[in-house]
C-alpha cells in the first residue's frame, strides 16, 4: 500500500483496485481527484464557471494565457480586423484592378 502511494500509480498485486481510482476532476489541469473529498481544482478551480487567476507570478500567467493555444476564433478575428470587417463581398481580380488604374 505505501509501495502504492509513494508511487503514485497501481502495484502489481493490487491491479484489481484500479477501477475505484478517480482519475481527474479538472480535464484542463488533469489534477487527480484525493479520495472523493476535493470538489474544486485548486489550480483552476473547475467545475467553476470561471477560471481561477491568482497572481503568484507572471511566468505562469504568461503561461496560460491568450495566444499560447490554438485561438480559433480570435485568429480569424485579427485577419477580418484588418480588412475592415468585409463581409458578403468578392475581391476584384488583379488584372481588373491594373486596367481600371491603367485608364485612370
Amino acid at each position: 500500500m505505501i509501495r502504492r502511494i509513494l508511487k503514485g500509480g497501481v502495484s502489481g498485486k493490487n491491479i484489481g483496485d484500479s477501477h475505484t481510482e478517480n482519475r481527474a476532476l479538472s480535464i484542463s489541469w488533469n489534477f487527480a481527484k484525493k479520495g472523493g473529498r476535493e470538489q474544486t481544482c485548486a489550480s483552476c478551480g473547475y467545475p467553476a464557471a470561471k477560471k481561477c487567476v491568482y497572481q503568484w507570478s507572471i511566468k505562469a500567467i504568461r503561461r496560460s494565457t491568450t495566444g499560447t493555444g490554438r485561438m480559433r476564433h480570435l485568429k480569424k478575428i485579427q485577419h477580418r480586423f484588418k480588412n475592415g470587417f468585409r463581409e458578403g463581398t468578392v475581391a476584384v481580380s488583379q488584372k481588373k484592378r491594373t486596367q481600371s488604374a491603367a485608364s485612370n
